[in-house]
């Protein structure tokens, strides 16, 4: 079955066990090919069937990137993520280019704080791309030691967003 079949809804079952994992692959793969690009096209075309994988760029020239000052907030994340470094901690990273959200919606609870501790799998961010927003999450239990970007800051990909001190599973 393939992901348009199903998307169709043409009376295909979607609880097939293969349509989430195949979603989530096509949706890993989609984050690496925009990773690594250029620069973000302004449309991404994927189909499953008969594979087809198109991106658009604008004709517009690109606002030229060069020489932008650096915030203070992330003079700080990098000093932060340096120290954390030395110290064995482990870090969740950006899973693709874009705009990073510590909470689910302006004004909310973020999703997780210095203290706070964190299993795999959980949520504990949104990095918008393309207007999809996509859920980091946590890949070992810890502690969360640091929040190394800013919330609303632009991110690039694998980039380092919280420092967590790891913790035994036992």
């Amino acid at each position: 079955m393939s992901p348009d079949t199903a998307a169709a809804g043409n009376g295909t079952d979607r609880t097939s066990p293969e349509l989430p994992a195949a979603l989530d692959a096509v949706r890993r793969n989609a984050l690496q090919f925009l990773a690594d690009l250029p620069r973000q096209p302004s449309a991404l075309r994927i189909r499953a069937g008969e594979l087809t994988l198109e991106a658009e760029w604008s004709t517009a020239e690109p606002a030229v990137a060069a020489a932008r000052p650096t915030p203070v907030e992330s003079v700080a994340a990098t000093t932060a993520a340096g120290a954390v470094a030395d110290s064995g901690q482990h870090f969740v990273r950006a899973p693709t280019v874009g705009v990073f959200y510590q909470a689910p919606e302006p004004g909310a609870k973020p999703f997780v704080t210095e203290g706070d501790i964190v299993s795999p799998g959980e949520q504990v961010g949104i990095v918008e791309a393309m207007k999809l927003m996509i859920p980091v999450n946590a890949d070992v239990h810890g502690t969360v030691v640091a929040l190394l970007c800013e919330d609303g800051a632009g991110v690039e990909y694998d980039e380092r967003l919280i420092a967590l001190a790891p913790l035994d599973a036992g």
